[in-house]
């Protein structure tokens, strides 16, 4: 019986329209953890390859300052080193890319769990063309992250530890899920920066702007 109720479900998931404000969009998720270098390689193949970036942080941070009443829960659960609610990011990330006149995005730090990812994919009615995975020690990433100092709100050694905790148990799984469908390319973001994006570059070939 388990089998015929579930079927359903696996249905859905696969017949993505991939399209949204009337345009068709490719759509890669970028994940990492904190400090393993997703927004630096994010601004290279927007400058190579014509994506747009889309961080979700940035996204809610740009709404926490906006001094919304969304903002202040917004900051924070961050602050707790929580995860904010699918819809609301969602609901931001949709926004954007509707206004946005290009069709292909870089969606970053996002699905941070798989109840994100099951409502991006149900709301959006759009399914990732691949999944860019930085893989890189804790260690090395606390080093990145005390040593940057931004003045984040984020950026303390308290903070980042739950941050680690929270990426790991959360955001995980959905490496796991997009693997299982072979759609996770991982690189090892350890490397200094010029190599990775060689390996970035390896894989975006396909996307290469093309000569006129």
């Amino acid at each position: 019986m388990g089998t015929v109720v579930d079927a359903p479900a696996v249905v859905t998931e696969e017949v993505a329209e991939n399209t949204l404000g009337g345009k068709k969009v490719t759509v890669v998720f970028v994940l990492g953890g904190p400090g393993s270098g997703k927004g630096t390689q994010c601004a290279n193949i927007v400058e190579y390859f014509g994506f747009t970036h889309l961080s979700a942080g940035d996204l809610l941070r740009a709404e926490i300052k906006s001094g919304s009443e969304n903002g202040t829960m917004i900051e924070n659960m961050i602050k707790e080193g929580k995860i904010v609610p699918s819809e609301v990011t969602i609901k931001l990330l949709q926004e954007a890319m509707i206004k946005n006149e290009n069709d292909k995005f870089l969606i970053d730090g996002f699905p941070r769990n798989e109840e994100n990812r099951a409502a991006f994919e149900n709301v959006t009615k759009i399914s990732p063309a691949f999944v860019l995975f930085f893989d890189c020690s804790e260690k090395e990433m606390e080093r990145r992250l005390l040593g940057r100092n931004q003045g984040r709100v984020d950026d303390n050694i308290e903070t980042i530890k739950k941050r680690f905790k929270t990426f790991v148990e959360s955001s995980l799984p959905v490496i796991e899920y997009y693997n299982s469908k072979d759609k996770v390319k991982k690189i090892d973001a350890a490397k200094p920066i010029p190599e990775v994006f060689e390996d970035v570059k390896t894989i975006f070939a396909p996307y290469a702007p093309k000569a006129e």
